[in-house]
């Protein structure tokens, strides 16, 4: 992960996802809608759902890396494409998203 002021990586993998939320050293977000997170989370992700990401952005830091987690990917690389063309450069996407997680990290967290 990068420091203050450095461009983070696009994409990182869940098993950086794993390590950041160990460590505390990024916010977690998880863009999928509401009724996604009651059938599968990752313990530690705040949910803004796309639908309102534009409406809450003011709610994520500027200075602290921000890793961004949907189903697959797709959803999580939109939000954060925007949010690097809105000033943050500690931003990426997790790759894979919350399935990748399930396969490689953590088989407890249901898969849909």
């Amino acid at each position: 992960m990068s420091g203050p002021g450095n461009d983070a990586p696009l994409e990182v993998t869940v098993h950086d996802l794993r390590r950041a939320l160990d460590e505390g050293s990024a916010l977690v977000v998880d863009v999928r809608e509401p009724w996604e997170a009651e059938v599968a989370r990752i313990e530690g992700a705040e949910l803004i759902p796309l639908s309102e990401f534009a409406a809450r952005v003011k709610e994520l830091p500027r200075d602290k890396p921000i890793l961004i987690h949907c189903h697959h990917g797709g959803r999580s690389m939109q939000a954060v494409q925007w949010l690097r063309r809105n000033g943050y450069d500690q931003v990426s996407n997790v790759a894979g998203g919350i399935e990748a997680w399930s396969l490689e990290i953590d088989p407890s967290v249901p898969r849909y």
